[in-house]
């Protein structure tokens, strides 16, 4: 008897030995298997966007007067420059080759002459047009904004490769809205009579309208946003008109 209780006591004992190391594999895969999830979960938390690989050569026109030229702010300060700056910092393995064609003062006949003076070629990517305070400020006929206006438009398409789609027309700012302007109502609706129109125009040929008039309008209770002059747009105000500028470009040369 006591020789089989020694046999049996035995195998309890291997019985209970296999048992507890088993335990002990179940447990160890449980912990790997947390800890392989947190580690994971932890990856997909601290993933970081990576640049934009687009890699391209691209060419940028901008057509206008003071508000292109950026009268009265640091050449870097314009809007077509900071415009430029932004997209480099997007598509650090593309260059972007910027050329203006403004001048304060112009009006939609000194531009095409402009133009057609120092004739760009035809290889745009993107092209900018904000043209047409001054023929509201010099009192010209608005028939002369109603055409030319559309040229300068025809033009512009004409230099972005024949592609509308790479136009981009932006609205004029309200000067009103400065101290120069010291809130004069009919400066305001003769703006908006410029305004609405391109609006309609590019609305009705598919061309790109961006608004940027609302902002220059907080010029009295921003002054921050006005320059040095007390007339033209600031370099912040300049940086407001990129932040809605900026998505639609780069909706274009993708």
């Amino acid at each position: 008897m006591e020789k089989y209780s020694r046999f049996f006591s035995t195998i309890i004992m291997s019985i209970a030995l296999f048992l507890s190391c088993s335990s002990d594999d179940i447990s160890s895969n449980i912990i790997s298997s947390n800890n392989n999830s947190t580690n994971e979960n932890s990856t997909g938390n601290n993933t970081q966007e990576e640049p934009s690989n687009l890699a391209e050569d691209f060419k940028i026109l901008s057509l206008g007067d003071s508000y292109t030229i950026g009268q009265s702010v640091c050449e870097t300060c314009r809007f077509p420059e900071q415009l430029k700056s932004q997209l480099e910092n997007n598509y650090p393995l593309s260059t972007f080759e910027l050329q203006i064609i403004a001048q304060t003062g112009w009006t939609t006949s000194s531009l095409v002459n402009a133009i057609n003076n120092e004739n760009p070629q035809n290889n745009f990517d993107i092209v900018t047009l904000l043209i047409g305070v001054n023929n509201q400020y010099q009192n010209k006929p608005f028939s002369i904004y109603e055409e030319e206006f559309p040229q300068l438009v025809n033009i512009a398409i004409e230099k972005a490769k024949g592609d509308l789609n790479k136009v981009i027309v932006i609205s004029i700012p309200d000067y009103a809205y400065t101290p120069f302007g010291n809130g004069d109502p009919s400066i305001s609706q003769e703006i908006n009579s410029y305004n609405n129109f391109a609006s309609n125009y590019c609305s009705q040929n598919n061309i790109s309208f961006i608004n940027i008039t609302d902002i220059t309008r907080q010029g009295l209770i921003n002054p921050n946003l006005v320059a040095s002059d007390n007339l033209h747009p600031s370099e912040l105000a300049y940086s407001m008109f990129v932040e809605r500028i900026l998505p639609v470009v780069v909706q274009k040369i993708q």
